[in-house]
């Protein structure tokens, strides 16, 4: 069995990793995997090969780039935020890889990687793994309060369109058009699964839940004082972790954790973050805290879960929340609120807390109460053991290998 994976942009992102993880355990378990990127960097990865090795390809994958976002200048009072068309791709099915493989893994195809119209000319299986809400929507990566692509999009709220015949509407039909019908469609949260059987594009399309999978030879716990020690922490207070590769997407509600902590005793507690932030917001709360900016490697992040007594991951919106499950792996229970991507991951007062979405005080009840616990440390292990049992990457690609398997039996 040979799978290709297909994984657009650099490497070092959430997604990618998951899609690694995946990649790795897959070769552990004896089957053939290979990955084709569009990044720049592959990081020494082992089977990895990039279609933007050269000067050359690295100019024209630019120029691809450049070129599916013509479109959206149509609309100069858009909101912030992805929006990817997938006018523009490569053709991979022209790779050798593609004539290698016996099933075509999509992961996230997006940074004008492929071009959708593409899928309609391959003559393998595909599973796609969709990593946020953009393969089911007009572009968006999450469409939030709109629900527009259970109708097939139009009047963009993101495009700030008010026309139903806009590039959402046309970027949706494109989907319908090029996407083949026996695709397998897998959700890394039940919530994500419940949107795209909501969904104009996948209502009627098979659709599985499979969730990301943790690397728990990377992700392991460190003891609490000799993690501190080699981050330079120096603290008799409690530890309270947040972090995201941009606190400043919205979406991450980073606000509701800033209003959270003003409800704690600033004398008690030691805030730490990663990730890019606004330092200024900090320095008016009146909390000690350190900052560790952007980490790209697994050790830092391994060190911080550890060191810290606790992780808050306030999203409002995450497919599923890989930070999540990395902290829980690491032994340190998590504070999330009870909705979307997290509600899979975390078991409420069993191995962390389940906040009311999305209620900043609540969110701040689940500090205090993780951190007055009795039995904080069996809470620690039931987070280890969750992830262990139910998220490690192995575990998570043995669950593939019986998909792979039964979509190879449904072509012979």
């Amino acid at each position: 069995m040979k799978v290709l994976h297909l994984v657009g942009g650099e490497l070092n992102g959430g997604a990618a990793r998951g899609a690694y993880w995946l990649h790795q355990s897959l070769i552990e378990l004896g089957i053939g995997s290979k990955i084709l990127t569009n990044a720049k960097d592959v990081l020494n990865y082992s089977s990895v090969e990039s279609i933007a090795k050269t000067k050359k390809q690295k100019i024209i994958n630019m120029l691809r780039s450049q070129l599916d976002q013509v479109p959206i200048y149509l609309y100069p009072q858009r909101q912030t935020g992805n929006f990817s068309t997938a006018f523009f791709g490569y053709d991979f099915t022209k790779h050798p890889l593609y004539c290698w493989a016996d099933i075509i893994h999509l992961h996230w195809i997006n940074a004008s990687f492929i071009n959708i119209k593409v899928l309609s000319e391959v003559k393998k299986p595909i599973i796609w793994t969709m990593r946020d809400m953009w393969p089911m929507t007009g572009g968006c990566h999450y469409p939030v309060e709109c629900e527009n692509f259970k109708f097939g999009c139009g009047n963009c709220k993101q495009l700030n369109s008010k026309h139903h015949y806009d590039l959402s509407y046309w970027i949706v039909k494109r989907k319908m058009k090029f996407y083949p019908k026996n695709m397998k469609i897998i959700a890394v949260s039940h919530w994500l699964g419940d949107k795209a059987k909501e969904s104009a594009i996948f209502k009627d399309f098979d659709i599985r839940i499979i969730p990301n999978g943790i690397n728990c030879k990377e992700f392991f716990p460190v003891e609490k004082k000799i993690a501190r020690d080699i981050l330079g922490i120096n603290t008799n207070k409690k530890v309270i972790l947040t972090g995201a590769q941009n606190l400043k997407d919205f979406y991450k509600g980073y606000d509701k954790f800033i209003e959270a902590v003003k409800f704690l005793d600033r004398n008690k507690y030691l805030l730490v973050f990663f990730g890019n932030l606004d330092d200024d917001v900090l320095n008016d709360l009146g909390f000690e805290y350190k900052n560790f900016g952007f980490l790209y490697d697994t050790v830092s992040l391994r060190l911080l879960y550890s060191a810290a007594d606790v992780f808050v991951a306030p999203s409002i919106i995450e497919a599923f929340g890989k930070t999540l499950a990395e902290s829980m792996a690491c032994g340190t229970p998590v504070v999330c609120f009870d909705a979307t991507g997290p509600r899979d991951i975390v078991s409420h007062k069993i191995d962390g807390y389940k906040a009311t979405p999305f209620y900043p005080t609540d969110l701040a009840n689940g500090i205090e109460w993780i951190l007055n616990i009795s039995n904080y440390e069996e809470i620690c292990k039931n987070a280890r053991k969750k992830i262990l049992e139910n998220f490690d990457s192995r575990v998570v690609a043995q669950r593939y290998i019986e998909l792979y398997n039964e979509v190879l039996k449904e072509i012979k």
